[in-house]
């Protein structure tokens, strides 16, 4: 099984992992977070996140950052090896439940799971009015009356 380590600004990691915990609780040894501090040195978080990689307990890991060049995503690239761990800048919500969903295929399998989940869970939702409520005539002059 496949460990997923979100590396990113403080408190986006440790957010993340709490809501697929939400959705995925048996997850917990599975999903790993980093919250990058502001004022903490890069070295530093190269060695926590370090750290954190050698406590788990799964052979292989995909790691996710939020901003492709910023320190979480410089911080990851001097982390992963590109074997046994991958790297994946970008994360969204969708991105971390498809990738828990899908722990258990092989690393590269994951990594196109992660990168679909990433992109099909972006979409433009359509507003249209609620079931319950009648949508105005479009002649209506009363520009004061708004539906919310």
């Amino acid at each position: 099984m496949n460990g997923i380590f979100i590396i990113a600004h403080a408190p986006l990691a440790s957010a993340l992992r709490q809501c697929v915990l939400h959705v995925f609780p048996d997850a917990t040894d599975a999903v790993i977070a980093l919250d990058v501090q502001p004022n903490m040195p890069p070295e530093e978080t190269l060695a926590q996140a370090r750290a954190m990689m050698r406590q788990s307990t799964s052979p292989q890991a995909l790691v996710v950052t939020d901003v492709f060049g910023a320190t979480p995503c410089n911080v990851a690239q001097k982390l992963v090896d590109g074997v046994r761990s991958k790297l994946i800048a970008g994360v969204n919500l969708p991105m971390l439940l498809r990738t828990v969903s899908y722990r258990h295929e092989s690393l590269d399998a994951l990594v196109s799971r992660a990168m679909i989940g990433a992109t099909q869970g972006v979409i433009q939702v359509a507003v249209t009015a609620p079931q319950n409520q009648a949508r105005r005539a479009t002649h209506d002059q009363d520009h004061r009356d708004h539906q919310q």
